[in-house]
């Protein structure tokens, strides 16, 4: 399963440098020269002509689109005015560093060590689990986890359709049993309902 460490922004100067929005705690080791990063499957995104082709050579035509490569290798990493900027091998300028804006990258989960505080989680280790009421009653399970600002949000399937999200915070989540397969979810009156 990929792990998310990053969402490629947009472009910096005119040698295919671009943001990189943060999703790891450990940027130093994940945006290394030489880490090579797998990308979102199947992600094609669209030139400045905005019509959709075939893989375009870096530095290709203008107005093609570019498709992203399955991997990206880290040429070069800074922090710049608070932002992350990084530089991709064969990533030569800036129409090619904007094809890859939106995309996701990371790493294949297996190959990351589980967290040493027991109160982390990977998003991978949370998606899938039951979701129950400390009762024991079954809401769901966990679809995904939203990165919000505020908090991170896990996303609730409902087994009757639909989906809720639930902050992931000690109050509402008192319990997250891996080995058991559930997470236990305490949530305040009319919270499923939004």
């Amino acid at each position: 399963m990929l792990l998310i460490v990053g969402r490629i922004g947009k472009p910096h100067g005119i040698r295919g440098e671009v943001t990189v929005e943060v999703r790891t705690d450990e940027p130093e080791a994940r945006f290394a020269p030489g880490a090579v990063l797998r990308t979102e499957p199947g992600a094609t995104h669209r030139g400045a002509g905005g019509r959709a082709a075939e893989p375009a050579p870096t530095g290709g035509e203008p107005g093609v689109a570019y498709q992203v490569p399955g991997e990206l290798t880290i040429e070069s990493a800074r922090m710049h005015q608070g932002r992350m900027l990084v530089a991709f091998e064969g990533v030569l300028d800036r129409e090619t560093a904007e094809a890859l804006r939106g995309t996701l990258v990371g790493v294949d989960s297996s190959t990351v060590a589980p967290p040493e505080d027991p109160e982390e989680f990977h998003d991978h280790q949370l998606v899938g689990l039951a979701v129950v009421t400390p009762a024991g009653e079954h809401l769901g399970e966990v679809a995904k986890i939203d990165h919000a600002p505020a908090s991170d949000l896990l996303v609730l399937r409902r087994p009757q359709g639909g989906s809720a999200l639930i902050p992931f915070v000690k109050a509402i989540v008192p319990e997250v049993d891996l080995a058991g397969g559930r997470v236990v979810v305490d949530p305040p009156a009319g919270l499923l309902d939004l």
